[in-house]
């Protein structure tokens, strides 16, 4: 995905033995006998489908049953879920970002799944927790993704990378003129700039002791936060970021820049990996760089992730198929024809998955890296925090004032939209 609220990559990787691969938990007879002649519908992502192709047809062999995939955008599933399931059009298992989990759970379009600890282990922590609300398992986590650097070889060689932040801005400072440039991130969106922030202190939720979200302890504001968003500041204000890429249209013209060889390197995704590919840029990707205090910089891990829908008639099936489609096969299969890394964890040193150089950003990044809150409070910090870091951005406003108002617009909607819980 382009934008980290609305999507929520990405991190690595774990699996079934082979004796597990083959399929999910063993069935009795007596359930392939009742699933014999019954047709699940999956919605897989757009594009996406192939790297299912093998695991759909060898799953209706051996269930005796008939499935049916259909393309749709996987942030969008669950907005046609409201409406499809209910009129008993929907899918038996769908995909979805991982930070939709918490909100789609309240609205009851998902339903729990009764997985064997041995397979939830199969995945990285971070990548079923994505999963979890109020400790209850709702789907399978199928990739990851995470935001990278993205540098242009013939601007930049990796000998030459700056390491930290703060050597990218004393770079930008020597190489910008207004029409080139050196480094770009969208800083005017949290999802973006909470990779500076958060390494200075600064959070969205905190946390109980059971690892749990605490959505009225919100660390948007705090000092480190307003530390990180100060730094942020700097590149607008002293030109080294163009107008342009504050707003809605940024992440075009941030994208435009660096496929026109007029940025140096850009803080994207491995969404843009064929993109940038067809475009013919000689480029390189590496983990985000450090900060002054010693900190990588840190980003959301998104999760994608097969979830059963609540409506489906045949949910105990729907299970299965979301398990066997998850498992270590078919989730390298998946990669080898998607490219989105899998979030099986036995699969992170797979010589075949970690040939690729994004791959292996994507493992190393995910180390200083959370998952994107799942929780539904989380829709009511995306818009004040994104409106916060443009005035930020556009120097209307000083990060803490900012950042304070923020913090205190999400408090309240908060309060109003969720204080029934």
């Amino acid at each position: 995905m382009k934008k980290a609220k609305r999507c929520s990559v990405f991190m690595l990787c774990a699996a079934v033995s082979l004796s597990l691969a083959a399929c999910g938990p063993k069935e009795s007879s007596s359930a392939k006998s009742s699933s014999k002649g019954s047709e699940l519908v999956v919605w897989e992502d757009k594009e996406k489908s192939n790297g299912i192709k093998d695991a759909v047809a060898a799953f209706e062999k051996e269930h005796d049953v008939k499935v049916k995939v259909v393309e749709k955008p996987y942030a969008k599933q669950i907005e046609d879920l409201r409406m499809d399931g209910p009129a008993g059009t929907g899918p038996d298992v769908l995909t979805m970002p991982g930070d939709q989990i918490g909100t789609a759970v309240t609205e009851g379009l998902l339903k729990e799944l009764h997985v064997k600890k041995d397979v939830q282990s199969l995945y990285t922590d971070a990548s079923i927790q994505s999963q979890m609300v109020d400790q209850k398992l709702y789907g399978l986590p199928k990739a990851v993704e995470t935001t990278l650097l993205f540098y242009n070889k013939d601007l930049i060689t990796e000998k030459e990378l700056p390491k930290t932040l703060e050597e990218w801005y004393d770079y930008s400072k020597k190489t910008a003129d207004g029409s080139k440039f050196g480094f770009l991130a969208l800083f005017d969106q949290i999802y973006y700039a909470e990779s500076v922030m958060s390494g200075y202190g600064g959070y969205i939720f905190g946390k109980a002791k059971d690892g749990s979200y605490n959505p009225s302890d919100i660390g948007i504001n705090n000092e480190g936060a307003v530390k990180g968003a100060a730094l942020i500041q700097k590149f607008y204000k002293d030109g080294l970021f163009p107008a342009g890429i504050i707003g809605e249209q940024g992440i075009n013209v941030l994208e435009s820049l660096f496929t026109e060889g007029k940025a140096a390197a850009i803080i994207s995704g491995p969404w843009n990996v064929e993109a940038f590919s067809k475009a013919g840029i000689n480029y390189g990707i590496t983990k985000l760089p450090k900060l002054e205090n010693g900190k990588n910089m840190s980003s959301f891990i998104g999760v994608k992730s097969y979830n059963v829908s609540a409506f489906s008639k045949n949910a105990e099936l729907a299970q299965e198929l979301a398990v066997f489609l998850a498992n270590e096969k078919n989730s390298k299969t998946r990669y080898e024809e998607t490219k989105e890394v899998p979030a099986v964890k036995s699969l992170a040193n797979d010589p075949a998955i970690m040939k690729s150089e994004a791959a292996r950003a994507v493992t190393e990044q995910s180390r200083f890296s959370e998952p994107t809150p799942n929780i539904p409070e989380m829709n009511e910090i995306w818009t004040p925090a994104d409106s916060a870091l443009q005035t930020v951005a556009t120097g209307k406003a000083d990060p803490k004032q900012a950042l304070d108002q923020a913090a205190e617009t999400a408090k309240g909607q908060i309060k109003a939209k969720h204080s029934g819980k």
